[in-house]
Order: C-alpha cells, then structure tokens, then sequence
C-alpha cells in the first residue's frame, strides 16, 4: 500500500510503502533500486536525514552511512517488574556487600579503647543512622544512580557520560554523524539547554578544565582500585574476629556497584530490604552495649544466643567474602572500561556470561588483587590496623562522585544552579568531614591506599598522555587523498589476490603507517579496507550502526575506509564473527554505492578476494620522545610507556588475531 509518492528532484522519487521506504534513484544511465535495501519506517521517527542525502546525492559516505540507522529506538530494553524484583534480590550480596558486614566491626572499631560513658554509645548510633540516610540512602539510592550510563556506574561510566553532551575529550576523534547513535539520547534545544551553554563552552574552550576533568576521573577510578587490596582482607578477618580476637577490630565504606542490576532494583533491595536490615543490627548492637559495655570488644557475636553463635559465625564468613567480591568485580568493570577509553594498559578480559555482558574478569587484575590482599594482611596483621588505612580512598572517591553528578545535573539533566550547588554543598561538606577525620590517621596505614591511588593514577595519566601523543602524531602525518590516487597510476605496486584489513585508532582518514607498508612490500591486496577502531562514549553500539563505509578514489582501486564504532563494554574479541560482520556490511554499502549490475560484480570479486583469505596489518609502532623534548618527555615516553606497552598484553592477542594471517608493520613515532 502506497501511502505517499514524493518527486523530490528530478532524477530521484522515494516511494513510501507500508514499514519501509522505497528509493528509486536515476543517475545517467544507471538505475538504483533499492527494494532490496528497504529502509524500516519507526512510526514519529522518519529518517528525512537519509532521505535528503540521497535525493540531492549527497556523497559523504560516512555521514550517508550513519544517517541509514539513526534516530531509531533506544537499544535499551524495558525490564518487567518480576526481573526488577528478582534483580533486587541478587543485588543483595552482590552490590551492598560491603555495608552489609559493617555491623561486624563497626562499634569495636569506633571504641578501641572500650566505652568510657554510655551516652558515647547513642552518639555514635546517631551518626551511624544519619550516614546510611544521607548517604547510601537519599544520595546513591535516589540521585546518584540516575547519573548511570545506560546502566554502568562508576567515574569513567560519568566521566563518558559528560563527554557525550561537551567536547571535552584529549583525543580530538568526535565525529557529527557519531551524535545520531540511538544511544547518544541527546535532547532537543529548549530554554533549560540555552542556560548550560555558557558553562558548556567555557568547559570546551579550557584545556585546563579538560585535563582536570580527566584526572579526577582517572584519580576516582584508582582509588576504587586502590580499595580492592584492603576490601578482601579487611572483611574476611573481621569476620572471623569471634574465633580468634587477635585478628582485630576494624571499619568498613560502602562501594555501590551498578554495572548488573538497574535503577529500580537497586532502590527496591537498598529500600525494602538492606537499610531497614542494617539499621536494626546497629540498634540492637547499641541496646546491648548499653547493658554490657564491657564487650564493645566483640559486640556482634558476644550479643548473640549460643546456639545461634555457629551458624550465624558461618553466614558471617560467607557474607564477608561476597563483600570482598563484590569489590573486586567493581573493579573489574571500571578498569573495562577505562581500557576501552585509552586509559589504562592492555589486559585481557574474559566475559563471563553469555546473557550479561556487562559481568567480566581479568586475571591480571585478579592476580594482583591477591598479591596485593597478601602483602596487607601481612603486613598490618589486624582488622585493628587495617582500619587505620581503610576508608580514605573510598570517601575521595565519593567527594570526586559527588563533584561528576553535580556537573552532570546542570548540563544532561538541566537543574538549576542553586540545586547543584545545594547538592554539591550538602553532600560535599558531610564527605569533607569525613575525609577529614581520616586523614588524622594517615601516617598509621592511611598513606597506603592514598599512596596505591597516586601509583595507579600515574600509570593510567601516562598511559592516556602517550595514547593521545600517538593518536595527534598520526592526525599530523595523516595521508592525503592524492597520494592514493598516485598509488593507483604507479605501475610498480602490485596487487596480491586476497583481502587485507589495516588497522588503526586513527579515524580522521588514512594513517602514516600505510606509506610505509607501500615503501617496504611494494605490494597491496586486491580489496583493501582501513580499518579503524574508534571508542564512543557510550556502553555500547548496536550492530547495524557500528560500521560506517566509504570510498577511497579511484573506486576500481576496491580500497575502503571503514570506522568501527564501538562502546566501552562492547566485546571485539573475536576476529571471525567481527570479519564477517565486516564484510556483509561492507557488501551492504556497495549495494547503496553501486549499480545494480556492477553490484553483483563487485560482490563476485569480494567473494573472490575471501576465498583467497583475509590478512590482518596491524602498526607495531614504537613511540619515542622527539631529541628535543624535556627531560620528564623522555622518561615518561621511552621508559614508562615502553616498559608499560612491553610488559601488557599486545593488541592482537586481545582482539583474538589468528597469528598465521596477522602482519604486523614496524614504524617509530616520534612525539
């Protein structure tokens, strides 16, 4: 059924049908039909981008490309209310792990030297309701975690978030047709987008603001990590206090874990569950003090009946090493993706579940969680002394939250100034206090997670600085259009049977590392497609816009280049399915491109090309600092960098290259 018939130009007509569109295009002699590509009709999201671009023959391919999949529905599925409930209880152990065996040590930790007035008891059980209130309770369960990135918590989950709505990226690769992925969500100008443009553009126009903005990102991801070596060991031994009392007394902070679970059940498990749970173990705790003081000691087990001693003590154990996972596991996600964004070392990482990407491992980390967990329980031997350590890198962490979601509630949700900045005061001042009371115990073991934060935020700055160092050096000495239509005059390049895929970060057009493949090989594959892998600020793309085609001049050259969008938890490690998703869609973008006769043709010589096999080019390029840069260039560059790229994983073992058909391509970059 024909609902419309528009003569948009002289040469072109789109058809309207029934749940697709239809473009019929004449140019010359040639006749596009393209039946065989219909276009899906989203009722309220007409694609007239697409539409236009193809009536007035518009020839940027990449931005073509990107328009035939845009302004689609989210991607985000809505979870019913059973899923939300059963979500709700797996969140239990998992995200409030930690907070939930604080009723362990807490009120030993706070009287070491046992209770000198009953009154100090009611003091502390009122700080202790006023924390959970205001903090897991009002801040996290109803503010903070509607910050989340399509679900993903954590500083590089806000940090994405922010970059999607300003320019503030070090690594200049933002494209416009990158804004029309369905997951960008960007809203429509109105008078609440007017008032953030001035803050907007002042944070786009500072590279001081930009730089701060990524190393309170880096900062807050480290101290999470920096947490992790204390988490395991501080819960287990608390835990197992009521055996063995030398094993000490110690305190405990909450780390929120969003990565698996969504909004509601998190409010729901938090609400209902958890907070009315936890704050009754502390009444109860302090009732009994109040009658028995003298066992501040051991108040959690001592108030217990002896024939609930056992297996409460068993639960107790099991709980606390949940807690100590649910940890790690943060850590796990965060680091992903950090990883994805540029800012931190290679490693390898294992998605652990088939239906819920989002759940990962890696062994490196994993190993040097245990490694870290070691070396601090030896080293301080009790919950005691570990509590002098515990807490100043996740309350830093915390303040560095509470700064991201007030910039973010300005600019993406369009609040007032004053309730930012109420948020940011109210919040920021308990948090000030807090951090403040920690750093009186920094000289007994507080130096050691402030001091693991620094370390790893060194590794994670550097490794982003000489990523973004690399990334500009190509976008320098980036190759021009005319050199690849010299390349296809001379004679003395050969073209090998076979397809080749070069890869790079590089997304602004064609890399220098390929006229140094010329110069040595003298030779090129028969099909020949650029391939650039580009992270965008989001947790992830969908399939049908992740590539994006066009043409490199001369078309009989069969040379492409080829933008694989990808977010931050998408998974590229499986050269396989990832090559053959590449070439359907790169058959897809000839049938747009092509006629329908030479369509077939240049199918044929794909198909051809394939049969003869697929060689992956990767760049092994060694960055060194330029002989005239400073004397901190060059240690940052040729030894902390070298030592750092050597000593992780390489590229092709992360992206699951089968090493018979992988070339790689030495060159030096100087920056």
């Amino acid at each position: 059924m024909i609902f419309a018939d528009y003569e948009c130009s002289s040469n072109t007509v789109i058809i309207l049908q029934h749940k697709s569109i239809v473009v019929k295009t004449e140019i010359g002699k040639c006749i596009h039909t393209m039946k065989a590509h219909t276009i899906p009709v989203i009722p309220g999201h007409f694609n007239v981008l697409y539409l236009l671009s193809l009536a007035f023959n518009y020839m940027e391919s990449l931005n073509l490309e990107a328009g035939r999949v845009t302004m689609s529905e989210t991607h985000v599925s809505k979870v019913s209310w059973w899923t939300t409930l059963s979500l709700a209880i797996q969140s239990i152990g998992l995200v409030y792990g930690d907070i939930s065996t604080s009723p362990l040590y807490v009120y030993s930790s706070v009287f070491t030297s046992g209770i000198k007035n009953n009154d100090d008891i009611l003091g502390v059980l009122s700080l202790i309701i006023y924390t959970i209130l205001l903090i897991p309770l009002l801040k996290y369960a109803f503010i903070v975690l509607w910050a989340n990135d399509n679900g993903n918590g954590g500083a590089f989950a806000l940090y994405s978030l922010i970059c999607r709505h300003i320019e503030v990226s070090l690594i200049p690769n933002q494209q416009p047709e990158d804004r029309k992925l369905s997951n960008y969500k960007l809203e429509l100008p109105s008078s609440q987008l007017k008032r953030t443009q001035t803050l907007k553009q002042m944070l786009e126009n500072s590279q001081f603001a930009r730089i701060l903005l990524l190393l309170a990102t880096i900062l807050g991801t480290s101290m999470v990590i920096g947490d992790g070596f204390l988490t395991p060991s501080m819960s287990v031994l608390s835990a197992v206090s009521g055996i063995s009392k030398s094993l000490g007394q110690g305190s405990e902070a909450m780390f929120a874990d969003l990565g698996h679970f969504n909004v509601r059940a998190i409010q729901i498990s938090f609400t209902l569950i958890t907070c009315p749970a936890i704050l009754s173990a502390y009444i109860g705790q302090a009732a009994f003090l109040r009658k028995f003081p003298e066992k501040v000691g051991n108040a959690f087990y001592e108030s217990l009946p002896n024939s609930m001693y056992w297996p409460t003590f068993v639960v107790a154990v099991g709980a606390a090493i949940i807690a100590s996972q649910a940890m790690i596991s943060g850590a796990f996600s965060i680091i992903s993706q950090a990883l994805s964004l540029g800012c931190f070392p290679r490693v390898k990482v294992v998605h652990t579940s088939a239906k819920h990407e989002g759940q990962v491992y890696i062994p490196e980390i994993n190993y040097m969680f245990m490694i870290g967990s070691i070396i601090m329980c030896a080293a301080f031997k009790t919950t005691e002394k570990i509590s002098q350590a515990y807490g100043i890198a996740v309350i830093g962490d915390m303040l560095i939250t509470t700064w991201l979601v007030s910039l973010i509630m300005v600019i993406i949700w369009k609040k007032s100034i004053w309730q930012a900045t109420i948020f940011l005061l109210v919040f920021g001042f308990i948090e000030v206090i807090y951090f403040s009371s920690q750093i009186t115990k920094f000289m007994e073991g507080g130096y050691v997670p402030i001091m693991s934060s620094l370390f790893l935020t060194m590794i994670m700055g550097i490794w982003h600085y000489v990523h973004k160092e690399r990334y500009m050096f190509e976008f320098r000495n980036k190759v021009c259009s005319k050199y690849i239509g010299e390349l296809a005059m001379d004679r003395g390049i050969k073209r090998v049977p076979g397809v080749g895929l070069l890869y790079s970060d590089f997304v602004q057009g064609i890399p220098p590392i390929f006229p140094h493949l010329i110069a040595c090989m003298s030779s090129i594959h028969s099909v020949l497609v650029f391939v650039s892998i580009k992270v965008i600020p989001i947790s992830r793309v969908s399939l049908e816009e992740r590539f994006l085609f066009c043409y490199l001049e001369p078309r009989e050259y069969r040379m492409f280049h080829c933008v694989v969008r990808c977010g931050y938890k998408d998974k590229l490690d499986d050269a396989l399915v990832f090559e053959s998703q590449l070439i359907q869609n790169l058959k897809a973008f000839i049938h747009l491109k092509e006629c329908e006769g030479s369509y077939q043709a240049e199918v044929n010589f794909i198909d051809m090309a394939m049969q003869r096999g697929v060689m992956y080019m990767l760049g092994e390029v060694e960055v060194v600092a330029q002989p005239n840069s400073s004397f901190l260039n060059k240690i940052v560059v040729n030894y902390a960098y070298t030592f750092l790229r050597k000593n992780f994983r390489q590229r092709n073992k992360l992206m699951g290259i089968p090493p018979k058909r992988l070339l790689k391509i030495g060159m030096t970059y100087e920056i």
